[in-house]
């Protein structure tokens, strides 16, 4: 039978030290809030129920912490009396009875659920408590895990440590594991006798111990483990967080020439054999389909690029581009909410919006679709094979039939046939010699000026 399991995630803070005017979690890795990562690793756990222990930002915390999937319960941390304080505030919710009661934290973004799935399975094992410690060669300001035969004997904080135990460099995370059956029992048991009169977590050690329990340690790649505290920390967690998703982009078949330039949104997809150049940035919700390129210095949110289309370079899609098999968006072009078929072309200096294009037609440069009034986005409709010329002006409602051509410089306002050439520009007229003429006038105009000056 399967084991049932409770995360609490702490995610109280004040944000104090981020000098923020929202909750700490709140802070985006890789465009989402930071306590949503945290979810979304507790739910690859397997973990399906959290106590989430708010403070401030309580109902924008909950609402961002939301995944698919996991049945979320929140708990008001009204005092900071430390983290044993703050996991009973979820007291309600342990005393369901769960098997196993996981305790995270909501500022520790980078967590994946393979050391989550150890200190469960540590559980399973027989023991009461489980922590989960990292190795680090940087050791000091962390407690140190002190391990004998097998068990956990102790976490050591530095400042009370002996030499020899500051040598260790397996350190407490915060994470932990614990009995769900006897949780309740051993964190009412923490007391608050010490300097600062908090109750400290790291105090289940020594209870569990002390009752017979059996306590035993874990280990997590030092990154996972980073917590967040500083906009400085927040960087080099995003940094953190990037260098991973590219590398395992790349062990998929993403080729990127400079990878240490592209960003990734938490959900970018990308396909094998996709080619991205230096200095691109995704934005939420993009997928790139197989064989597309995306060259460098574009920017794409919201958007999908088929199989074998192009982007860029310096291109922007907007969210709502759809690009077809093959097509191609250039150089200087914004595409928003706008579907090119396959093989359509949008070569340089144009923006398109709201529209659809049919497969195979060519937008010159410097067009536009003329989509918004003030009040309405109106739909631009290109038919099949139109060639759209150079500098052209769309004005929205309206639709290019298939086959249709459209002269360079024209505005179009009304809907033009398939097959049939558009011209909507004033007739070209050449006046001989009033270039000089105006000139003169010109220079007469200034000469009078600056006598009356």
């Amino acid at each position: 039978m399967e084991r049932t399991c409770l995360a609490v995630i702490l995610a109280a803070g004040d944000s104090t030290r981020m000098k923020s005017s929202k909750s700490k979690v709140l802070h985006p890795v890789a465009g989402r809030p930071m306590i949503a990562h945290v979810v979304e690793a507790v739910a690859s756990a397997g973990i399906s129920s959290v106590a989430l222990v708010v403070g401030r930002d309580a109902e924008d915390v909950a609402k961002a912490a939301s995944v698919a999937g996991v049945s979320i319960e929140s708990y008001l941390q009204k005092e900071r009396l430390g983290t044993g304080h703050a996991v009973l505030a979820a007291r309600d919710a342990i005393a369901k009875g769960y098997d196993d009661i996981l305790v995270t934290y909501g500022d520790v973004p980078l967590q994946t659920d393979g050391p989550l799935k150890a200190a469960r399975q540590g559980l399973a094992d027989g023991s009461d408590v489980v922590v989960i410690g990292f190795h680090t060669d940087r050791p000091t300001g962390y407690g140190r895990l002190l391990v004998k035969d097998g068990e956990l004997i102790a976490i050591r904080e530095e400042k009370d440590a002996t030499d020899a135990e500051r040598t260790v460099t397996w350190c407490n995370s915060g994470l932990m594991a614990i009995n769900g059956r006897k949780a309740l029992d051993l964190l009412t048991r923490i007391g608050n006798a010490n300097a600062k009169g908090e109750f400290y977590l790291t105090d289940l050690v020594e209870i569990a111990r002390s009752l017979g329990g059996r306590v035993t340690a874990v280990d997590a790649p030092e990154i996972e483990m980073t917590g967040c505290n500083t906009r400085a920390e927040l960087a080099v967690i995003e940094r953190f967080w990037q260098e991973r998703r590219r590398h395992q982009m790349m062990l998929s078949g993403v080729t990127m020439i400079a990878p240490e330039t592209v960003f990734l949104s938490y959900d970018t997809v990308i396909g094998q054999d996709a080619l991205i150049e230096p200095n691109v940035v995704f934005g939420p919700g993009a997928v790139i389909d197989s064989g597309a390129v995306i060259h460098a210095f574009s920017h794409i949110e919201g958007a999908h690029v088929s199989q074998g289309a192009t982007v860029g370079p310096f291109a922007r899609l907007r969210p709502g581009a759809d690009l077809g098999t093959g097509s191609k968006v250039g150089n200087f072009c914004e595409v928003k909410n706008g579907r090119l078929g396959e093989g359509a072309k949008v070569n340089h200096l144009t923006y398109i919006g709201d529209a659809v294009i049919g497969a195979g037609s060519n937008i010159g440069a410097g067009t536009i679709t003329c989509n918004y009034d003030g009040v309405n986005k109106s739909e631009t409709v290109i038919g099949e094979n139109a060639f759209i010329g150079s500098n052209s002006s769309l004005v929205a409602p309206v639709t290019i039939g298939d086959g249709a051509y459209i002269a360079s410089g024209s505005v179009i306002t009304a809907d033009v046939p398939a097959d049939a050439l558009a011209l909507g520009r004033a007739r070209q007229e050449i006046k001989p010699g009033r270039a000089t003429l105006l000139r003169e006038r010109a220079l007469a105009i200034k000469a009078a000026k600056k006598a009356k000056a």
